[in-house]
């Protein structure tokens, strides 16, 4: 079975409906104003509903504040929550315990003791996405890990891989770690923060969609 494909960063309906017409399963919009791919509240929740039901529909927050999580959550009703910045377990546990939502949470892979660390989002988060370090920004940098601390981790949870991947390379990706679920932003842009539809066909090609 291919594994499933998140395109992350989608900013307008052209792109939403390119992503689920070419096989996306589920789709990303950023909700932090730092990122070249935000949107605000309204947007997002306009975006939201154009997807519909045809695929999952995840929100990237980063570090949002109690009152702003609940008005994001409120305002655009995603499907999954991609927690993006240093979300605790108890903080992820307090909002499932109040929104019924699916949690994702990124984790920066530096390191071994990196994938031993994010084991106390056992039982806390649906599923861990494993990314490049945080620089500047939390995310959407292009930048890739080395992919063989996954390659021969037994993983607890669910997960997916995201960073750096591009149609180029996300076949060896998936080959060299086993991902069930791929995510990928910059790599299927022309601009930054601009999808390029012959990209995501690609990507989503290579991948096995």
């Amino acid at each position: 079975m291919p594994p499933l494909v998140k395109i992350c960063g989608l900013t307008t309906p052209d792109a939403v409906d390119d992503a689920i017409r070419l096989g996306a399963t589920h789709i990303g919009l950023v909700h932090y104003e730092p990122s070249q791919r935000h949107v605000d509240l309204q947007t997002a929740a306009t975006l939201r509903q154009r997807a519909g039901s045809r695929v999952k529909v995840a929100l990237l927050l980063v570090n949002a504040t109690p009152q702003a999580f609940g008005l994001a959550y409120g305002t655009v009703r995603p499907d999954i929550v991609q927690f993006h910045g240093g979300e605790t377990p108890e903080w992820i546990a307090a909002v499932k315990q109040h929104v019924p939502v699916e949690a994702w949470k990124a984790i920066g892979l530096k390191d071994a003791g990196t994938l031993e660390r994010s084991r106390k989002f056992h039982g806390v988060a649906d599923r861990l996405l494993f990314d490049a370090p945080a620089q500047a920004l939390p995310g959407g940098t292009g930048t890739r890990f080395d992919w063989s601390l996954l390659a021969d981790y037994r993983h607890y949870m669910d997960w997916g891989l995201a960073g750096g991947l591009t149609p180029d390379n996300v076949a060896e990706a998936i080959v060299a770690t086993g991902a069930p679920l791929v995510d990928v932003s910059t790599g299927v842009e022309s601009a930054p923060g601009v999808k390029d539809v012959d990209k995501m066909a690609a990507f989503l090609k290579a991948a096995g969609r």
